[in-house]
């Protein structure tokens, strides 16, 4: 019968992190069998009884759906020969799971991404007629326009003749250096390519929200956790409502 370490179980069935796993094995709210665990390496099998905090943990569910906060230099993929990956970043925990982003950032950009081993939910989310809308805060070395807002808002055509699906963006600094990105569509550098249709450069790039859902603020790069049932159930719904 194949065993796993208590920590790892209780990050997947709980949807927590590592630290807040250690939190409770180390205050004593984790028993196994009855009997009080504090050492996060203790293998248990699956017809033992683990509970936490006095309420029984079940085993993980079929699929795992994690949010990252993505830092710089992170490769959005599931691996890569020569940089680590956003894979890398979770796989000790999900050492079975064929994990990969439902979804990419570039490198140099940071933020939510959603990596999952569900394929049919990622589909779902990423195709194209049934896209999520996903929010971005955006640096740019050019003063956000009213030309800009109404041309993102009545479908940017790039200068390889594409036309972009309507977005929306806004000013978050009085300079309007800084701004908000809402996109219902995923095209390659899309956002860079938009802004220099108007002669603006962007700067810096981050990725918070995905379907309505933002980016836990809880989450330093690099970190990450593990979406509710509830959290994966709006981001599908989102899908299922978008229509391009």
């Amino acid at each position: 019968m194949e065993t796993v370490r208590l920590d790892k179980f209780l990050t997947q069935a709980l949807a927590i992190t590592r630290s807040q796993a250690k939190e409770l094995l180390s205050k004593g709210r984790v028993t196994v069998d009855g009997v009080v665990c504090k050492k996060g390496d203790t293998k248990i099998s699956p017809a033992q009884n683990v509970m936490a905090n006095g309420k029984s943990v079940s085993a993980a569910a079929e699929y795992v759906y994690l949010m990252l906060n993505k830092p710089e230099g992170i490769v959005s993929a599931s691996r890569d020969p020569r940089d680590q990956t956003v894979v890398d970043l979770v796989a000790e925990d999900f050492p079975r799971r064929e994990l990969f982003p439902a979804g990419r950032l570039d490198k140099t950009s940071t933020g939510f991404v959603l990596i999952t081993d569900d394929g049919t939910f990622a589909h779902e989310i990423l195709h194209p007629k049934h896209h999520v809308p996903k929010t971005y805060v955006v640096g740019i070395d050019t003063p956000l326009t009213e030309e800009m807002i109404h041309g993102f808002e009545s479908g940017v055509t790039l200068a390889d003749g594409q036309t972009m699906a309507p977005a929306s963006v806004k000013a978050l600094s009085d300079d309007g250096l800084l701004v908000r990105v809402e996109l219902r569509q995923g095209v390659y550098h899309q956002i860079k390519r938009m802004f220099g249709v108007y002669g603006a450069g962007v700067n810096t790039l981050h990725r918070d929200g995905i379907g309505g859902i933002m980016l836990d603020e809880k989450l330093a790069p690099g970190q990450w956790r593990q979406l509710t049932e509830s959290e994966v159930k709006t981001i599908r719904s989102a899908a299922q409502k978008i229509s391009l």
